[in-house]
Formats: C-alpha cells, sequence, structure tokens
C-alpha cells in the first residue's frame, strides 16, 4: 500500500494521465484528511476551482491543492512529534497515566479527522495549515469558550442521528467541526448541552 509522500509524488508527475494523478490525490487523503475525507476533499476542490467529480482538472489546480494538504499534514505531524516527546518525558517522571487529551490523542493520531466535520458541505474556508494551527494553540492553551477555529460562541452537541454521520459531542454551528471537549470549558460544555436540548424541543 502506498504511502503519503508516495503517492504525492504520483500526483505531481506530468508523465501520468490526469485522471490518475486525481486519483492519487484522493488516496492522499486516505492517510491525512483533518475534516474527513468527504469533507477535506470538498475543501480541497473549492479552495482550488476544481469539481468533485472532475475527472481531469488542469494540473495546477492539482498541485496547489496537494501543497495545501501537505503543509498542514507537516504541522500536524510536528505538533505530534512535540505531544510523543511530552509523554516519553512523563513516564521518564514516573506519570504513566494517561488523560483525557491522551485519549483524544489516540483516536485522531495521524491527522485523520483531527477537526472532522460530519457535515462534508460545511467545514472552516481557511487554509488547512491555519486551521491546524488554530487547533493546536488550542491544545496546548488553556480549555475557552468558543471554537478554537472559528472563535465562534455558537457551540450545541451533535445530533447523533445527523444525514451524513452521527455528531457525538460539541459541534461548531458556524464552521461546522467537532470541536475537541478538552479545549472546552466546563460552562461551555454545559451551555453546548443546553444547546442540544432546545434544538430539539423546538424540532
Amino acid at each position: 500500500m502506498a504511502g503519503f509522500r508516495s503517492l504525492a509524488r504520483q500526483v505531481r508527475d506530468p508523465a501520468s494521465d490526469m485522471a490518475l494523478r486525481r486519483y492519487s490525490l484522493r488516496k492522499c487523503l486516505e492517510r491525512f484528511a483533518p475534516y474527513g475525507h468527504r469533507a477535506t476533499w470538498d475543501h480541497l476542490c473549492g479552495r482550488h476551482g476544481f469539481g468533485p467529480e472532475d475527472r481531469e482538472p488542469a494540473p495546477g489546480r492539482l498541485t496547489a491543492a496537494l501543497d495545501e494538504l501537505e503543509e498542514a499534514r507537516a504541522v500536524w505531524l510536528a505538533y505530534e512529534e512535540r505531544f510523543a516527546a511530552r509523554r516519553r518525558r512523563e513516564k521518564q517522571d514516573g506519570l504513566r497515566r494517561l488523560g483525557a487529551l491522551d485519549d483524544w490523542h489516540r483516536r485522531v493520531w495521524g491527522g485523520n479527522g483531527v477537526v472532522r466535520c460530519g457535515d462534508p458541505h460545511v467545514h472552516p474556508t481557511e487554509p488547512l495549515p491555519e486551521v491546524l494551527r488554530r487547533l493546536i494553540r488550542a491544545l496546548e492553551g488553556t480549555p475557552g469558550e468558543e471554537c478554537p477555529v472559528c472563535a465562534s460562541p455558537r457551540i450545541a452537541w451533535g445530533d447523533p442521528i445527523a444525514p451524513y454521520e452521527p455528531r457525538l459531542g460539541p459541534v461548531c454551528g458556524d464552521c461546522g467541526v467537532d470541536v475537541p471537549r478538552e479545549v472546552l470549558t466546563p460552562g461551555a460544555l454545559t451551555r453546548a448541552r443546553r444547546e442540544e436540548c432546545r434544538l430539539a424541543s423546538v424540532a
């Protein structure tokens, strides 16, 4: 099975036909897709001007999409290295008990779905590297009251029977990301649960 770097080389290979290069970019999303596969693909298509079903997009647009994805991956892998180094130091110091943030990291290790968007058509519009930098600042900082990606206070508990995929935690009502519970204060989490109840009563 080809890795991310090997697939990236195929995307940039001018000797390959465009359908294969596009396919290789889609395969890259099986290795790294911050919003989830479908939402990340929708994001890259929208930002770089080719259609989700376009079998032969312009080469420059395809490589620009890959450039954005690669930069985002580098940002996230550098963070994961720092996180792993911290955990090694903690273990050496005798701190072996895992916290809630460690559990979250285990679920998203490698970057797939790190800022998952359950609706593939609702996601942040900013470049992927900037979105990940904002999330990382929140993960390395203290819990807050707002979405770490877009600073919106409109956070509600997700719909477990959403049309695309279940949302089982806090979801930003503006940019659509699943907000890690660990970056929110207890008060923000309580308000998100109340918002879920209010929306359910309205429905």
